[in-house]
């Protein structure tokens, strides 16, 4: 049996839900869409939420809304999808990267001061594979420097940190809903934010420009075609109505492949964080030094267990290579972690007899 990385949950609701919008005369900027922004509001603890066509987009804008451009600068980790980092090269920013935590893999909150310059203008915290940072500490450090903070929350829906759920902590947010995320529109994402202004920039920004209150062909501003269409709006309110008993699901196929490695030398699950709920997105597990892990991941796809190097250092890519002039050794203890991570396959419908088989495969993979 063939075991895929991971595996949108579509139920008969949720075709339901689409099959409707496909009968209506609205396909774009409809009542789904207007349901789902506020039903996703509600979810995340915030006074504003603008649906966009992915969690790249949102990030975008809340670059742009809090007037982040040339030159300015703004911490966040090199160790995340590049949509992290490209979110500001938009601009013409410059993304200042720390080092992370080797317990949470997370941006190392000990290392933002010396980070900032007088060029600094935001914080951009990732909360990776779904574990909420450290946001305490990043908003006090933020009041003191006079920082705006724009949270990565897309990989993280329905995570908590103190009791709120992320996204509610900086001046805006951004969440994603790519099929492999905990809830999919197919491609989308949402900027979610308390500040009026920045939504109302957000709601122009997405639709070319226009404002709320302008004519068709009324364009107040430079603006982008990053609007999220009604049947992925309908697929999201959907989605979004069971999303805590995804998140439950998600966890218990975590818990399942927590049990099986415990027996697994040579290998360990990330770990868990007192006082931190997770919104498991991916499942990782960290490579112990000495292995070779393309040799690991080679043979767990001729046994048919799909798995993938997550994530490679955004600071050596090439892109940023090449413009910024970035080397190994820069940020080691990212390059270390990342060097031995491996994304397994995860998704609701695994049952612990699947994960039980491809732990044993991943044993066998390692020896």
């Amino acid at each position: 049996m063939a075991y895929p990385l991971s595996q949108p949950d579509i139920d008969r609701q949720d075709i339901q839900a689409v099959t409707e919008v496909l009968k209506s005369p609205i396909l774009a900027l409809g009542p789904r869409l207007e349901a789902f922004e506020k039903a996703f509001a509600e979810y995340t603890g915030t006074t504003y939420a603008i649906g966009v066509n992915s969690g790249t987009s949102a990030l975008h804008l809340a670059i742009r809304a809090l007037d982040i451009s040339d030159g300015d600068q703004v911490i966040t980790t090199p160790f995340s999808f590049i949509a992290s980092g490209n979110c500001l090269l938009f601009e013409r920013a410059v993304p200042k990267f720390v080092d992370i935590d080797p317990a949470t893999l997370n941006m190392d909150v000990s290392k933002i001061k010396k980070a900032i310059t007088k060029k600094t203008k935001a914080i951009l915290p990732v909360h990776i594979f779904g574990l909420p940072c450290d946001m305490k500490a990043i908003e006090e450090i933020a009041e003191e420097y006079d920082l705006a903070i724009v949270e990565d929350a897309c990989e993280a829906i329905g995570a908590t940190y103190g009791g709120a759920k992320v996204g509610s902590f900086g001046d805006a947010a951004a969440f994603a809903f790519y099929p492999n995320k905990q809830m999919t529109t197919g491609e989308g994402g949402m900027l979610v934010t308390d500040d009026g202004q920045i939504a109302e920039l957000a709601y122009s920004m997405r639709n070319q420009g226009r404002t709320r209150r302008s004519l068709w062909l009324e364009h107040e501003r430079l603006g982008f075609n990053y609007r999220l269409d009604e049947m992925s709006a309908a697929l999201g309110l959907s989605q979004l109505r069971r999303i805590d008993k995804t998140i439950a699901r998600r966890a218990k196929v975590a818990s399942w492949y927590e049990k099986a490695l415990g027996e697994v030398d040579g290998v360990e699950a990330l770990s868990r964080v007192e006082g931190l709920e997770r919104s498991w997105f991916v499942f990782v597990v960290i490579l112990d030094k000495g292995h070779t892990r393309s040799a690991v991941m080679e043979r767990l796809s001729n046994w048919g267990v799909e798995c993938r190097a997550y994530f490679p250092p955004i600071h050596l890519q090439p892109l940023y290579r090449d413009q910024f002039g970035y080397k190994v050794g820069d940020f080691p203890v990212t390059e270390d972690i990342s060097g031995r991570t491996l994304a397994l396959p995860f998704y609701n419908s695994l049952a612990q007899s699947d994960v039980e088989i491809i732990v044993e495969q991943l044993a066998r993979a390692i020896k």
